[in-house]
Formats: structure tokens, C-alpha cells, sequence
């Protein structure tokens, strides 16, 4: 038996005890996991739907295209080149993290199909594509117009776009092209005149795509910044919400019931009264219909605290918000190849008791949260199919393999045909 093989075993052997000790260690009780009824179909309905949905984020930036080769990376592998050149900062730190298909591009359809297999094989059945928009045009598009809608098998996989609309620092995506420079390159905020070149964009190109994920029927949009939605309408709520009133409407003239838009915040924190009041009078006020995270939040190094922070954010976003709040289950946190002075002494990063069997506890628990809220859709969001610069991914390394994706499907079984 090779190494692999032993740690898929013995993440495949978790004992019960095992998770008894975890909710010691969060303080939460385990409760009994319900059995789901096997549904079929891309309209996810708690009515209609009892199954699953696992979606995981796909960042794209590990292929080459005019506009980031100009701006940003300048080598022809996207952000491989970043990704390539980490080393590790203290004894036991797993860096560069290697991929095991290797260096591929992620606008290839034939890596895409590789990606497709290994996901629903494993229970992930939905990739939430990142999607920009900046200067009046897309950026990083390709990866999902030519990889994921050309790869002959993408019908197996849902998909929805997560308009990941935050400013870009030249120095955050390459410290080594631009030293310290903290100036902006890229501003995220979209006026009136790009919004509605934007709804247009979405719902031909993606919103009509068979696969594309829906609730109810409706579409699901997600915007990771309020704040910059609303900087793009001078920092009116009136006017951002007319916005959003214009892509539904939009939307239902294409033949939709409606669109889902989906909030979704970078990092998960506790919030005081106040901060949890504010937040659902905002999600309100503006029309969103969900609400989830890109991050569960917090930079501990221990990954136990990490999970026990989620489990708490989960809990109390879920009482705050009147709207369905899905919870994130993060694979960890390392960031250090963008940062060459990061993580020394091994702050900011999550390194302690990080593995593919606590991730695994991590998603049992969130489990429970889902089945505890038995009236809004089972999806699950996971941090991600392929932030290899940030430490995050289920795609197989070379140090653990697909035990990450086994551990998915320990808990998340593929939807039965």
C-alpha cells in the first residue's frame, strides 16, 4: 500500500470518537445526520431537492491572455509563475505546493474534463467560477468560456459566477513586478453605463448555459463586494438597488422566474449586535436573497481554531440574517507565495493541525448546519477547487494527493443518477 492509499484509508476509518472530540474542542453538539433523498436536476428547491450541493470556488488565473500577461504576469503561465517561485518559511512548511497533474492551464477543456471527472467522482457537483470586470471589460474570462463551456463532459458539472468585484493592488498579485507598490491597477466598482453591459454578458453568455445553477429556478449571482457595488453608484442604496431591480428584470425578460443574487463576504468575523443588525437591514435594503463567504475567516495557525471561528460565524450569521445564510468549509490559509517576507515565523497563515481528517470534521460539522436549516437549499460552499496560491484547494498535490477530494466524498456522496 502506498502512501497515498494509507492516508485515503485512514482518513476513510475516522472513528465516531473522533468527532466527539471535536465538538469538545468547538463546543458544539453533534446532532444525527439526516438521510437525503436521491433528486435529480440543476433547480435546487428544499422542496423539490433533499440531496447536497457542494460548490466549490474557481479561481482562474493559471493560463495566459493578453490583458493579465500586459498588467500582471508576464511568463505565459498566469499565476504559475508566482505559484512556482514560493519557498517554504520555517521547517515543516509545505511549500511550493505542487500539483500533481502538474503545471496545467486552467483554460485548457482537456484539463477542465480532467477537473469535471474528479469533482463529481468525488461529490462536487458545482465549480462557482471567479468573474472580473474591470476598465469596461472582462478579465480572466477565458478560463471559463473556453476551459469549463468547451469541455465535452461540463454537463456533468453545474456552474454559477461569482462577479468578484474588489480592487486589485498591483503589488498584491505580483510583489515581484511591483515591489511595494500599493497603487491601485484595477478598480472593482462597475457605473451604470458597465452594469448593464454586464447584465447583458451574463445572462446570454452564462445564465442560459443548461448547467448553469439554479435555486428555484431562479439564476445565482453572487457580488463579493457591497461596498464597491455601491461605490459604482456614488454610494447610493437607491441606486444600487435599482441596479439589482434592472438585472432581475432582465433576467425574467430572458425567460427566467426571477434571479438568485447571492452576497458574498472574503472573510467571515463575529459581529456585535449592532454589526448583525446592520448587515440584514443592508442585505435587505438591497434585495439580496443569500448570503455566503468566500473565506471562513481569521488567520489563527491553528486550523482547530480556524474550525471552531467557522463554526461560530456560521451559527451566528444564520440567526442574524432573514435570509438563507450558506455555510464555507475552507481546506486552510497560506498566501506566502505572494508575499516573500510572509510567514516567517509562521503568523498568518494556517499550519497546526492542518489536514485532510480535520477538514473532514470541519465538514460534518457544517453537514450539521445545513440539516439543521431544513428549509433553505443544502449548498455548501468550499474554499477551493484550486487557490494554489492561497493554500486552498481539493485538486490532488503531490503531498496528499485526492485524499481532500475523498474526504469530500466521505461526507458528501455524489447524487445518485
Amino acid at each position: 500500500m502506498n502512501t497515498l492509499q494509507r492516508k485515503t484509508r485512514n482518513w476513510m476509518h475516522v472513528t465516531k470518537s473522533t468527532l466527539t472530540g471535536l465538538a469538545a474542542i468547538v463546543g458544539a453538539t453533534s446532532a444525527p445526520v439526516s438521510q437525503a433523498d436521491p433528486q435529480n436536476g440543476t433547480t435546487n428547491s428544499p422542496a423539490k431537492n433533499s440531496q447536497y450541493d457542494v460548490a466549490a470556488y474557481v479561481w482562474p488565473s493559471c493560463h495566459d491572455e493578453p490583458s493579465s500577461r500586459k498588467a500582471i504576469w508576464d511568463k505565459g503561465i498566469g499565476e504559475w509563475e508566482i505559484i512556482q517561485k514560493a519557498t517554504p518559511r520555517f521547517e515543516g512548511h509545505y511549500q511550493p505546493k505542487v500539483p500533481l497533474w502538474g503545471y496545467e492551464m486552467d483554460d485548457d477543456p482537456k484539463v477542465v474534463e480532467k477537473w469535471i471527472d474528479a469533482a463529481t467522482k468525488h461529490g462536487v457537483n458545482v465549480f462557482i467560477y471567479d468573474w472580473y470586470w474591470y476598465d469596461g471589460g472582462p478579465f480572466l474570462e477565458s478560463a471559463l468560456n473556453n476551459g469549463f463551456l468547451k469541455a465535452a463532459n461540463n454537463k456533468k458539472m453545474q456552474f454559477y459566477i461569482m462577479w468578484a468585484n474588489h480592487d486589485v493592488q498591483k503589488k498584491f498579485w505580483n510583489t515581484y513586478r511591483y515591489r511595494d507598490d500599493a497603487s491601485i491597477l484595477w478598480n472593482g466598482a462597475a457605473d451604470w453605463e458597465n452594469f448593464k453591459i454586464i447584465t447583458k454578458r451574463v445572462i446570454s453568455q452564462y445564465f442560459k448555459q443548461p448547467n448553469y445553477y439554479k435555486i428555484d429556478g431562479k439564476p445565482v449571482f453572487a457580488i463579493f463586494s457591497i461596498e464597491k457595488l455601491l461605490e459604482g453608484f456614488g454610494g447610493s442604496v437607491e441606486k444600487a438597488r435599482k441596479a439589482l431591480d434592472y438585472l432581475r428584470e432582465e433576467t425574467k425578460k430572458a425567460g427566467f422566474p426571477d434571479v438568485h443574487i447571492q452576497a458574498t463576504f472574503g472573510w467571515g468575523s463575529s459581529l456585535s449586535d449592532r454589526g448583525a443588525k446592520s448587515l440584514n437591514r443592508q442585505l435587505n435594503s438591497l434585495g439580496f436573497n443569500s448570503a455566503t463567504l468566500y473565506n471562513m475567516g481569521g488567520f489563527n495557525q491553528d486550523y482547530l481554531t480556524y474550525i471552531k471561528n467557522a463554526l461560530k460565524i456560521q451559527k451566528q450569521w444564520g440567526a442574524a440574517l432573514d435570509v438563507p445564510f450558506f455555510p464555507c468549509a475552507s481546506t486552510g490559509w497560506d498566501d506566502t507565495p505572494r508575499f516573500p517576507e510572509k510567514g516567517k515565523n509562521g503568523k498568518g497563515l494556517v499550519h497546526i493541525n492542518h489536514s485532510p481528517e480535520n477538514f473532514g470534521m470541519l465538514l460534518q460539522k457544517t453537514k450539521e448546519y445545513i440539516d439543521s436549516h431544513p428549509k433553505q437549499p443544502k449548498l455548501l460552499v468550499i474554499n477551493a477547487w484550486n487557490e494554489w496560491v492561497e493554500g486552498n484547494y481539493l485538486l490532488p498535490d503531490v503531498k496528499y494527493g485526492f485524499t481532500y477530494l475523498e474526504t469530500v466524498k466521505k461526507v458528501f456522496p455524489p447524487k445518485k443518477k
